[in-house]
């Protein structure tokens, strides 16, 4: 089963610098990077604004948690905002996707 991630980014450069390790530790497929959002928020009790890059992540299932993890570990916020969750794919991107997580478990 596939998986896909979204996660908000100060700016490109960050969220191509995150998506560059991912990519290379093998546990996304690929990372696609927005257009600038202006975001609004409530952060420590007051509210706020800010323009934002999002990002779409993709990967396998079986590498969510640990996908989610490591983005944490990489991205510059001092608490991002992470979402994750399982989705059903067509079966071009299953294999695709899917030969990340036989990776992972036969590496």
């Amino acid at each position: 089963m596939t998986a896909l991630i979204y996660c908000p980014f100060p700016d490109a450069e960050a969220a191509g610098s995150a998506g560059q390790a991912l990519l290379e530790e093998k546990l996304i497929g690929c990372i696609n990077i927005g257009g600038a959002i202006h975001s609004m928020f409530c952060w420590n009790g007051a509210a706020g604004s800010g323009d934002e890059v999002p990002a779409l992540l993709k990967t396998d299932a079986s590498l969510l948690e640990q996908a989610i993890a490591r983005l944490e570990d990489l991205h510059p916020y001092e608490a991002p905002a992470i979402l994750g969750w399982p989705c059903v794919g067509g079966a071009a991107t299953n294999r695709w996707l899917g030969e990340l997580g036989k990776g992972a478990q036969n590496g």
